[in-house]
Order: C-alpha cells, then structure tokens, then sequence
C-alpha cells in the first residue's frame, strides 16, 4: 500500500475523488492541517471488514447470552405461531 499527503483543503475540495482512488490504487492518504496530521484515509479489505463485523456481533451476542437476554426456540417459535 502507497500512503500519500494531501492537504485538508484540496482533500474537502475532492473527497469523493480521494476514495475512488484510495480503492482503486490502494493508496492511504494522510490528511494534513498546517501540516499536522489529522485523519488517515485508506481502503476497506470487504472481506476483512465483513469478518470484523461479524465478530463484534458475536461478542455482543455472547454478552447478551451471559446476561440471560436470549429467547428459547420454544419462546421463538411461540411468538411466530409455529408450535
């Protein structure tokens, strides 16, 4: 991956122009103010994300279980009208 600077100014003026091109060339761009930077730009693995968020939903699920905020397949199946 290829990591580039960019002004804040030019970057607000061509955001959307930053993204395709940060997905497409798989380039991080670090934005700068009075060159100090201030946010990192950088293309999404899809694959990658998809695991990360199906792994926080996991984690809250555990969660709720511990907590005992779950329903039965009984309770489920009850509330649909299927038993």
């Amino acid at each position: 991956m290829t990591t580039k600077f960019v002004g804040i100014k030019e970057f607000r003026q061509n955001i959307s122009q930053f993204a395709v091109k940060a997905k497409k060339e798989n380039i991080k761009f670090i934005v700068l103010k009075k060159n100090v930077p201030i946010l990192e730009i950088s293309p999404i693995d899809e694959k990658n994300y998809t695991y990360i968020k199906l792994s926080e939903e996991l984690r809250e699920s555990e969660k709720q279980i511990e907590a005992g905020e779950f329903y039965t397949q009984e309770e489920v199946m009850s509330e649909f009208d299927l038993v």
